[in-house]
């Protein structure tokens, strides 16, 4: 699964990519033009001519089909069974502390399935039972709480819809192109509509002390995982969450209680919320010490790095998803940033020397992933796809080589850079960095 060498690929093939990216309009016209035949498989001789009456009933069109007591809770088809989280089995020691990656590459819009949302545990996943399960909520407080699910669920509730991206995504990328996959160098990343109580809410009920700067979250798993919040944060826009995408967390995702916080790195989501405690200084846990902190190339370390900044990716063509024949396609990515709302997404198809801004599907929402597409015709010459996205404070993602001037190779953590992916003339699709 290793990828080439982007020195492999000719200068003159970085210059040129021969495939140039189509206006929509100019999509549609050329679509129009091709009656009679598949517009994505025209000269390619795959599509067939319609016949003069419909064909033949299938054998699933002769009989009953299953009752609706069959799948009393539903579950994809059965040809779709490859469509699953996947696990890097050497990437950690056991599979109690480790993650599943959520398959990018067969994923149609910005929400992610409960099934397929991306797994990140410390100690295992807990099974609770919810009719035992407490949150307590003290320390600089006025009136120290602890809430039963019931009592949770008597709170106003709110509903949105928000990313959660692990900040070692894209991690094994820091040094040199690692795992010729999109699901394995981006898939830790997914997006959910989210239901629960404002975190203020709950805090507003407490009553904060004017002493209070900032929160320590602890879950209920084996690992008691914690990590400190600014205070400010908490009374912004994060919420303490009971349900996902319309039903109830899933064990995995923090079942039954769990913390989102939009737009920063999915360390301090905390699962299995048991714990909120307030103090007037942060508590420089394990994991805000030992991990998830940024080495630098003078030895020191950037700590409280919670924001995800913005980023994008072509998600087809891709590794898993590549071009059958030359021909009419869509390019299709997702961008996504933790400053709010994606702005631009624009597109190369020559390894970042030109860019066509790809158009945005709505919804544009803050801090959550969004789709973009580019009609492109590819004439089956090598191509240096990227995408690159800039959010509305004005950010632009940048490339591998200005993140390692500015942190080194020896980070772990928020690697936001572009991606490219080497097309070649067969169309299949490799992971490149270029220089």
């Amino acid at each position: 699964m290793q990828p080439e060498s982007w020195r492999s690929i000719p200068l003159v093939s970085r210059l040129t990519a021969a495939a140039k990216p189509l206006a929509r309009r100019g999509f549609l016209k050329l679509s129009a033009a091709l009656t009679g035949s598949i517009a994505l498989g025209a000269n390619s001789g795959s599509a067939e001519p319609a016949p003069a009456s419909p064909p033949a009933d299938a054998p699933w069109s002769q009989s009953l089909g299953a009752g609706v007591v069959d799948r009393p809770y539903g579950r994809p088809a059965d040809h779709e069974a490859g469509v699953i989280r996947r696990n890097v089995p050497w990437l950690t020691a056991t599979t109690e502390s480790s993650i599943s990656f959520s398959p990018l590459q067969d994923l149609h819009g910005i929400i992610t399935p409960n099934g397929l949302f991306f797994e990140r545990h410390h100690a295992g996943r807990p099974d609770i039972d919810p009719d035992q399960h407490r949150l307590m909520i003290h320390g600089l407080v006025e009136r120290p709480l602890v809430l039963n699910m019931k009592d949770i669920l008597r709170f106003p509730q709110v509903t949105r819809i928000h990313f959660i991206e692990c900040a070692a995504n894209g991690g094994m990328e820091w040094r040199a192109a690692q795992l010729n996959s999109l699901q394995f160098n981006h898939g830790m990343i997914s997006c959910a509509e989210w239901s629960g109580v404002r975190l203020s809410t709950l805090l507003e009920e407490v009553g904060v002390k004017k002493q209070a700067k900032w929160a320590m979250v602890e879950g209920a798993d084996g690992a008691h995982m914690n990590r400190s919040l600014p205070l400010d944060k908490c009374l912004d826009d994060c919420i303490v969450v009971y349900a996902q995408n319309g039903e109830a967390l899933r064990p995995e995702q923090g079942y039954p209680l769990r913390l989102v916080v939009p737009g920063w790195e999915g360390n301090v989501n905390i699962k299995w919320l048991r714990r909120i405690k307030l103090g007037d200084k942060p508590w420089f846990s394990r994991e805000e010490t030992s991990k998830y902190t940024d080495p630098m190339p003078d030895g020191t370390s950037r700590g409280f790095t919670w924001l995800i900044d913005a980023k994008s990716v072509i998600t087809f063509p891709c590794p898993e998803k590549p071009l059958d024949r030359a021909g009419l396609y869509e390019i299709r990515g997702l961008a996504w940033t933790g400053n709010g709302k994606v702005k631009r997404v624009d597109v190369s198809t020559d390894g970042g020397i030109n860019w066509q801004t790809a158009r945005l599907h709505e919804p544009v929402l803050s801090k959550a992933l969004t789709k973009f597409t580019l009609p492109w015709h590819w004439d089956g010459q090598p191509a240096l796809l990227e995408s690159r996205v800039i959010d509305e404070t004005g950010y632009v993602q940048p490339t591998i080589a200005q993140l390692r001037n500015s942190r080194g190779s020896n980070s772990v953590y928020h690697n936001n850079a572009i991606q490219t992916w080497q097309i070649k003339p067969d169309g299949s699709v490799f992971n490149v960095q270029l220089a």
